[in-house]
């Protein structure tokens, strides 16, 4: 019987996670693994050698080894052959992150709602965000509220935040698709595209009524759709969202 695969610890998510030829938009995927992209990430960007990097993922150094020879054969074949580089999927686990201070306790059976907030709205720039404002909802109705501060968390670290922060849902503006990405691998899920008032949007999905749009995005920090962009409204009871 094989051995189970150990997670590997994360540290920092990837704030993007796609990179293609300019030349070829249709060229094949090649799909490097959120270890992977680790092991590059703390060897080759910030230095460490390979006991340093197998003790920070929390696996052995000969593992350290394989995953970062498979890594660099990856991105050597999408430079060579032209192919696109996604980063996604592997066992992995995040790096354990302190949770914000004074965390109002969460019940068992509530759901939290996490909006991107500044002066009463729903801030539009998720990665830039400061400060969180969290609702835990019981029986569609927000019995609980408190603001949060970020401590200069960005792209790459917001999920493993928000996970920290025990939310379930997010609501936000447009967002990029390593975020995205982010988000579902740390189990929360994603209500975009909603701007105005962040109490509005909040009783709005408690009650199942939020109207957003699962297509938004802000790829290479552009916030704003372009023209001629078709935006479908979706309300989030059509997406069995609402927790009872």
């Amino acid at each position: 019987m094989p051995r189970p695969v150990r997670c590997r610890r994360i540290g920092q998510m990837p704030a993007f996670r796609s990179f293609s030829p300019d030349d070829a938009p249709d060229a094949e995927v090649i799909r490097l693994t959120l270890d992977e992209y680790e092991t590059l990430r703390l060897m080759d960007a910030e230095g460490l050698n390979q006991e340093a990097c197998a003790a920070q993922m929390n696996v052995a150094r000969t593992t350290v080894t394989a995953i970062y020879e498979s890594a660099r054969h990856k991105i050597a074949t999408a430079l060579v052959q032209g192919k696109r580089l996604q980063i996604t999927g592997g066992c992995c686990e995040f790096a354990p992150v302190p949770p914000p201070e004074h965390l109002m306790m969460k019940g068992s059976q509530n759901m939290r709602i996490a909006i991107p907030y500044e002066q009463g709205e729903i801030f539009q720039h998720f990665g830039h965000t400061e400060q969180f404002k969290l609702y835990d909802v019981e029986n569609g109705t927000i019995i609980r509220e408190q603001i949060v501060n970020t401590n200069g968390s960005g792209h790459g670290a917001l999920a493993g935040f928000l996970q920290a922060a025990q939310a379930d849902a997010l609501i936000c503006g447009g967002i990029g698709g390593g975020a995205q990405m982010a988000l579902a691998e740390a189990g929360i899920q994603l209500y975009a595209g909603v701007a105005g008032s962040a109490d509005a949007a909040a009783k709005a999905l408690a009650a199942g009524s939020l109207e957003y749009d699962p297509d938004a995005r802000c790829d290479h920090h552009d916030h704003h759709h372009g023209e001629g962009h078709d935006c479908h409204s979706h309300r989030c009871e059509e997406h069995s969202c609402h927790k009872a």
